[in-house]
């Protein structure tokens, strides 16, 4: 269950990307961060939301925000996905639960009576100073980066 909330300081992460390079938010001081977790590589929504941010990618940069993706996927799957989709953003394999446990996002979800762990869909914007700006508990896939750019107004 995600517990932080918009105003608190985000936890300090580092994984690496689709590309085996280690990103940590530390890296990011001073820039605007949108860390979206997903649950799955090439499934139809996650695909949905992460083409929405790739077709809106230089208005998202244009406004100063850097993408992030994290997943439980592991580096090829998310290497996959960033070819075949053209994904310009970084996607963080987090296979050990650490980012997405410490931001509360992987907990017990529930689909057609069956109860499993996995990855609640949400977003964090993060501001300049490593603070919550605004946190998409349920994105609009379709129209995230949208969403996001809204913020602005």
């Amino acid at each position: 269950m995600v517990t932080l909330k918009e105003g608190d300081k985000a936890p300090a992460f580092t994984g690496k990307d689709q590309d085996g390079r280690k990103l940590s938010l530390s890296g990011f001081k001073g820039k605007k961060v949108v860390l979206y977790f997903y649950p799955e590589d090439d499934s139809s929504t996650c695909t949905i939301q992460a083409c929405n941010l790739r077709n809106n990618y230089a208005l998202l940069k244009k406004h100063g925000f850097e993408v992030i993706g994290v997943s439980p996927d592991d580096e090829k799957k998310h290497k996959k996905f960033e070819a075949k989709f053209k994904l310009p953003f970084a996607l963080i394999a987090d296979t050990s639960h650490q980012i997405l446990n410490k931001y509360g996002v992987w907990d017990q979800k529930q689909m057609f009576g069956h109860k499993y762990m996995g990855v609640l869909r949400t977003t964090f914007v993060i501001n300049e100073k490593g603070i919550i700006q605004k946190i998409f508990l349920r994105p609009k896939n379709k129209a995230h980066a949208e969403e996001i750019i809204g913020l602005l107004k």
